[in-house]
């Protein structure tokens, strides 16, 4: 290739790549700056898990366990590997802890896979009380051959009836139980459950994905205290660290046998760049989980109580709206879940529509609710006050009906308060050989 052809061929950007590095851009811009992100399952790493995420082991390959890898040139991978599952058994009171899965439907289906096998039960959390679609027969369950029956649901408490389920379990005699969920206020009944399905020989399996950061800040129970056998969590929702998935457990052999099935059956390369982020973030989480897990659930409680008071219908008001870190309306009143979600949106207030315990499957498209999660605002440092600010923003969105657009303006200058992630190392000040704390 000649000089002169390279210099005429780079004097213009081509136009795919200008408009995917233009449109890369204005995301970036417009969901880190200008919006208020409500997502539940969504969140933020910090500037110094982000640099360690974005590495030369983004490239390379490691199928295997450390230092039994079926490539070469893994040696520092390998000893990444090791230390991070060290400090997230640590974090999670002495658990073996397996971080290939690459998401928490990998990590599910990997547990799910060693449990059960073709055609027998799993008794799982109704889909009114959280269940993920990765525990169903429309998911993971299925894509097994795994029989899924719904516990029975307790409406007045917005969760799982312990009592109806001990007796399901008794009589069908499933493999494995799961709890735990993507949709769920307070906490499952695990020391029930747990006893139940060990009296007919299953295991019991708690998805933690949405709560990993909670439990990892002692504001949700840890279910391997209260005999859940298996927990299996993702790493980047209300825990701040790079998308994908954890397994862990107290139970050595069953730790072999789910990493058996991890690799090779669902995952070949785990996505090493994971590794040293999620590292990062779990060493942030020993120093800073519990006042950001506090604060998360001080939030969600605020936020609630604001909505109320602004005259939403908040699900939970008589068990005190929640206990995690999610908030769920029902906006039928507004029109619907999915127009409310589409309304907010256009006023940079990010939120998705969801099924509420009393919606038909069907209603999918257009359910009754919305379901909102403040541990990302959290962490860009909003506390009560600002819970109190998002309820009037939402007020105005829906029930005064202003132009989203106007709002949208507002909740952009609203916002520019809050850009720098707290309850994190201080990367600026690790560079000058200092360590500082932002909270």
């Amino acid at each position: 290739m000649s000089n002169e052809f390279w210099v005429e061929a780079s004097s213009k950007i081509p136009l795919e790549l200008k408009e995917i590095l233009d449109y890369t851009m204005r995301h970036n811009i417009w969901r880190k700056k200008e919006t208020i992100n409500l997502i539940a399952s969504e969140n933020t790493m910090s500037p110094l898990a982000l640099s360690a995420y974005v590495s030369d082991m983004m490239h390379r390959y490691a199928e295997g366990k450390p230092f039994k890898r079926y490539y070469q040139g893994t040696r520092y991978v390998d000893e990444v590997e090791v230390r991070v599952s060290r400090i997230m058994g640590e974090l999670l009171g002495g658990a073996l802890v397996d971080p290939r899965p690459i998401s928490g439907t990998t990590a599910n289906a990997s547990v799910f896979r060693v449990l059960g096998k073709c055609g027998s039960r799993a008794v799982i959390a109704p889909v009114q009380a959280g269940a993920h679609v990765s525990h169903t027969k429309f998911g993971t369950l299925g894509a097994l051959c795994i029989e899924h029956i719904e516990m029975p649901y307790d409406a007045e408490n917005l969760n799982v009836d312990a009592d109806k389920a001990v007796k399901l379990i008794e009589e069908i005699k499933p493999s494995f139980a799961v709890l735990g969920g993507s949709v769920y206020l307070f906490p499952h009944p695990v020391k029930e459950i747990a006893d139940a399905i060990h009296s007919v020989g299953g295991k019991l399996v708690y998805d933690a994905a949405h709560v990993l950061g909670l439990i990892v800040g002692k504001r949700w129970r840890n279910p391997l205290d209260h005999g859940a056998d298996v927990m299996t969590a993702s790493t980047h929702k209300t825990f701040p660290g790079p998308q994908g998935g954890i397994v862990a457990t107290r139970d050595e052999k069953l730790y072999k046998s789910i990493g058996k099935a991890i690799f090779p059956y669902f995952v070949s390369n785990h996505h090493l760049h994971r590794l040293p982020a999620l590292a990062v973030t779990a060493i942030e989480m020993k120093y800073f989980g519990e006042a950001y897990a506090d604060q998360v659930v001080r939030n969600a409680k605020a936020l609630a109580e604001a909505l109320a008071a602004e005259g939403f219908k908040v699900l939970g008001e008589h068990l005190g709206y929640t206990r995690s870190h999610q908030v769920v309306l029902d906006v039928r009143p507004q029109g619907g879940g999915a127009k409310a979600a589409q309304l907010l949106e256009e006023a940079n207030i990010i939120v998705n529509k969801n099924l509420l315990p009393y919606d038909p499957p069907d209603a999918i498209k257009d359910p009754s609710g919305l379901r909102l999660g403040v541990q990302e605002m959290t962490r860009y440092g909003m506390k009560e006050d600002n819970m109190k600010d998002i309820a009037r923003f939402m007020k105005r969105v829906l029930v005064d009906k202003e132009d989203p657009k106007r709002v949208a303006r507002e909740v952009t200058e609203y916002r520019k308060e809050y850009t720098e992630v707290k309850y994190c190392f201080d990367i600026n000040t690790i560079r000058d050989g200092k360590l500082y704390l932002l909270m």
